[in-house]
């Protein structure tokens, strides 16, 4: 997703694009993740300044190209215990709440927002900003776009393996020269020579995830839960001791609920969090049963049979930053890191990075 809203952009920007994609087709968290554009937990300050951003360029593009899937959605932050009550009636009334556009909600307004949570609730942060998109079908929809107005090229099965000024050397030994280079190495970030000094301010994070078939009611919003809390920068403002102990699976796989329908109606469902490599290559079903049952809470219903689960790897700043951007060579620019803001920045990284550049 950032190497193609970088190819948006520069296209917009006037220039006739080339775009390299490594594998077949894309396989990498850009597809493997949720589809939100999450507004309501970012980091004060620039993470929230490029969320804000990136949320209304997706809006601008999604109303041109439906493909994409966008859905003004919004988001609800479910508490179930006094505990998880108080501390997001806290962060309600601080001044950071505000500014994402999030309010405290009662019961009662929270299943007029979501009539599909009618599990034991207390209550929930609605955020108005947060939005969801197809993750499986935006990258497509957005080069079809772009193929479509005569300035933009796509290559797939074009891994690169060298750097030079202006231009890149792919695996088949072809030199590609430009005015402008873009390498967004996703979780691959330590794979070309060169770009040492960027790998060290990065980590590779795992996550595992899955999706339900078809669920009978629709959720309209995008709804998460209170550990999300403890995940997210923005909700440090205020004490969280009142959301109590963690479960001992949450705590050993840094779960939290995050949960989005689909367009076809299957709810996906995530996820958790491991950051010490190597990974394993098996899927763990401790957090998988954990997230199902936790999402039938909300619910109030049982769900729908798993259809797919599956793992994913991206790349995460370590240093707080919202990503890595780096001039390796002149006009040659590596960009990668958003760990999982990418899906909802791309657009502003991307608009920053021609800045920088000149473009």
């Amino acid at each position: 997703m950032l190497g193609t809203w970088h190819a948006l952009e520069l296209c917009r920007a006037g220039y006739a694009v080339q775009h390299l994609e490594a594998n077949a087709a894309p396989q990498g968290a850009s597809v493997r993740n949720f589809g939100l554009l999450w507004v309501s937990g970012r980091r004060s300050g620039a993470e929230l300044d490029a969320a804000q951003r990136a949320r209304h360029r997706w809006e601008e593009v999604g109303n041109d190209i439906a493909g994409i899937g966008f859905r003004a959605t919004g988001s609800l932050t479910v508490a179930c215990t006094p505990g998880e009550r108080k501390v997001m009636e806290e962060f309600a009334a601080h001044a950071d709440a505000a500014a994402r556009g999030i309010t405290y909600v009662e019961p009662e307004e929270l299943r007029a927002r979501n009539p599909a949570v009618q599990g034991d609730v207390t209550g929930a942060l609605h955020c108005v900003h947060d939005a969801v998109v197809e993750p499986r079908r935006a990258l497509g929809a957005l080069r079809d776009y772009l193929s479509a107005r005569g300035s933009y090229t796509y290559h797939p099965g074009r891994t690169v393996v060298g750097i030079e000024e202006r231009a890149l050397i792919d695996v088949t030994g072809t030199r590609w020269e430009a005015d402008l280079v873009v390498v967004a190495t996703g979780s691959a970030f330590d794979s070309l020579p060169g770009t040492e000094r960027v790998a060290a301010r990065l980590r590779r994070v795992r996550l595992q995830m899955l999706e339900t078939e078809r669920f009978a009611r629709t959720v309209t919003t995008a709804l998460a839960d209170a550990d999300t809390l403890r995940y997210y920068p923005a909700y440090a403002v205020v004490p969280l001791d009142a959301l109590g102990a963690q479960g001992p699976v949450a705590a050993v796989h840094h779960l939290q609920l995050l949960l989005v329908q689909r367009a076809d109606g299957g709810l996906t469902i995530g996820d958790t969090h491991a950051y010490d490599e190597p990974f394993d290559f098996a899927l763990d079903e401790q957090p998988s049963t954990e997230l199902l049952a936790r999402a039938e809470r909300l619910l109030g219903v049982p769900l729908p049979p798993v259809a797919r689960r599956w793992e994913g790897v991206y790349a995460q700043c370590i240093d707080g930053d919202v990503c890595a951007r780096e001039e390796l060579s002149p006009g040659v620019w590596m960009v990668t890191g958003p760990g999982g803001r990418g899906m909802t920045c791309a657009p502003a990284i991307a608009a920053d990075t021609l800045r920088l550049a000149g473009a």
